[in-house]
């Protein structure tokens, strides 16, 4: 019995429907026990308003927040319940739904159920119906922060997310139970454009791009800061976010992830070795302990050039005159992963406000990087602190590749075709 009942708060917004069309597809969508099961409805009337047919799986204690009655109404099509029921079709029911599916989604998928799917547990028509398939499954967790954030949990997805399962990360709110965390079910309009994006051509989650599969990447991410007194310190405007979609980007594709963070404001990815330090000497020293096992290094992390000398150990007051700070250069540590990488790929990013691609090319070459990617972090819709980014990619070989501005995701899906292939041509 499912018993994740302090899932979502009851706060919605309205994301706006995804663009583009899911007619001829068919979805579908399994709900499970959790206080989130309200929003599913909505989920069920924005993808029929898109055109799709979907086929709604409800567990025993799903049906103890919404009545069948309801997704029945909102899908035209009938709901399954019980495993034994009688089928409206002279089929096996748990299979016919399978082979039919272009997707199976997970919303919201309980504690219960992704341990159950991850210990390959098939008990109800939903999980066996997952068993059987092989479409892209969906899963949007919602439960209680300290239930997410279990060790079992949080293994089960990591998993899960190992043998190819989309993972949604769940949103920070204030939780049902009265919880403020992590561990809310993604909005309606978010789900309908991962689907969306999930079944549209050249999709960066298809089933079929695992190119990463037993592949381990080391990604780095977000700024660094240097302490100058127990209240202050120097850093730069990275949020971490190309970082981080590398590290998700490359998850999907099949690779075992590490990602070092700096401080952001960003939650760990589901399914990554997660990291956090805040110094760029901590960085350096998480970054040589991780190496040899990396096969892949993608050094995203803006990390500070220098560090104040002395660090004061009580609050610097404010004088009538100016005061003068004495730096000193931080371990370069895109330069010693270029001194021991051997026969491991490292690929470095360059953020420049001038002279981009050249000076990109001479740091090429100075870490002895196999690739960059620079991007002007002075224009105003890319780089540090948006949604977007518009980059270079530069190969040792001369290769230059333009990304146009797009979503960070998709440069980082960018950066990974380029690895994939000089990983390919290497072999």
């Amino acid at each position: 019995m499912e018993t994740d009942m302090n899932g979502n708060g009851t706060g919605t917004h309205d994301d706006g429907d995804a663009s583009g069309s899911l007619r001829g597809k068919v979805v579908v969508l399994g709900v499970t026990g959790g206080i989130a099961a309200y929003k599913s409805a909505e989920l069920v009337r924005r993808l029929v308003k898109l055109k799709a047919e979907v086929h709604v799986i409800m567990t025993k204690a799903a049906q103890e927040f919404v009545s069948p009655l309801t997704f029945r109404t909102l899908s035209s099509n009938p709901v399954v319940t019980d495993m034994f029921g009688e089928p409206g079709a002279w089929n096996v029911m748990h299979v016919s739904l399978a082979q039919r599916a272009d997707i199976v989604v997970v919303a919201p998928a309980t504690a219960n159920c992704i341990g159950k799917i991850a210990s390959g547990i098939a008990d109800d028509m939903l999980t066996t119906t997952i068993m059987a398939t092989q479409a892209p499954v969906l899963l949007a967790p919602s439960m209680n922060t300290r239930m997410f954030l279990n060790p079992i949990v949080q293994g089960n997805l990591r998993k899960l997310a190992s043998l190819g399962y989309i993972i949604m990360e769940p949103a920070e709110g204030e939780l049902a139970c009265g919880d403020v965390g992590r561990g809310r079910m993604p909005e309606p309009g978010e789900i309908v454009e991962k689907i969306c994006r999930i079944l549209s051509d050249g999709s960066p989650v298809m089933e079929d791009k695992r190119d990463l599969e037993g592949i381990s990447v080391l990604v780095t991410a977000g700024p660094t800061q240097e302490a100058l007194d127990p209240v202050r310190y120097l850093t730069n405007r990275s949020s971490g976010k190309m970082g981080y979609a590398l590290a998700e980007a490359a998850r999907d594709r099949g690779a075992r992830v590490c990602l070092i963070s700096g401080p952001t404001s960003l939650p760990a990815p589901v399914g990554v070795d997660f990291i956090r330090v805040r110094s760029a000497q901590e960085m350096f020293e998480a970054v040589i302990a991780r190496f040899e096992d990396a096969d892949v290094v993608i050094k995203a992390a803006a990390v500070a050039d220098y560090r104040p000398v002395r660090v004061a150990g009580q609050k610097i007051k404010k004088g009538d005159g100016r005061m003068v700070l004495e730096l000193e250069p931080t371990p370069d540590i895109l330069g010693e992963l270029g001194r021991r990488k051997g026969a491991k790929l490292l690929v470095g990013f360059a953020a420049e406000t001038r002279d981009v691609v050249e000076s990109a090319k001479d740091k090429l070459i100075r870490k002895n990087l196999d690739m960059i990617v620079a991007n002007d972090v002075s224009r105003y819709d890319a780089g540090f602190n948006v949604d977007t980014n518009a980059v270079t990619i530069i190969g040792r070989d001369g290769s230059i590749e333009e990304v146009p501005l797009s979503s960070k995701r998709e440069v980082a899906e960018k950066v990974l075709d380029a690895v994939a292939r000089l990983m390919r041509a290497r072999s």
